[in-house]
């Protein structure tokens, strides 16, 4: 099993409803991208957040199905909506 994680840290002039529609195209990529397992994706309350206001945590089969994810159609097109909104993101990528 391969787990992805992110963080993020948003433009001042995000809104709420922006945000909220993140959360739920983060979460509804589970089911659209083979081998995609669990998706988790909250508000961070680490007091060590470093700026890092949300993030997530994603569960892939194997390193292929983690691999299949970044080019996926339907990740590269919340990725295109997305990244405009980011001040900062960050990735970690590692193997169970």
């Amino acid at each position: 099993m391969y787990i992805h994680t992110f963080l993020f840290q948003w433009h001042p002039n995000v809104t709420a409803e922006m945000k909220d529609r993140a959360a739920r195209e983060i979460r509804a990529l589970q089911g659209q991208v083979p081998g995609l397992l669990e998706t988790s994706y909250s508000t961070n309350i680490s007091p060590r957040s470093q700026g890092f206001t949300h993030g997530g945590v994603m569960k892939f089969r194997d390193k292929a199905a983690l691999d299949a994810y970044s080019p996926h159609p339907v990740h590269q097109k919340l990725v295109d909506w997305l990244m405009p909104l980011l001040k900062v993101a960050a990735e970690l990528d590692y193997e169970m």
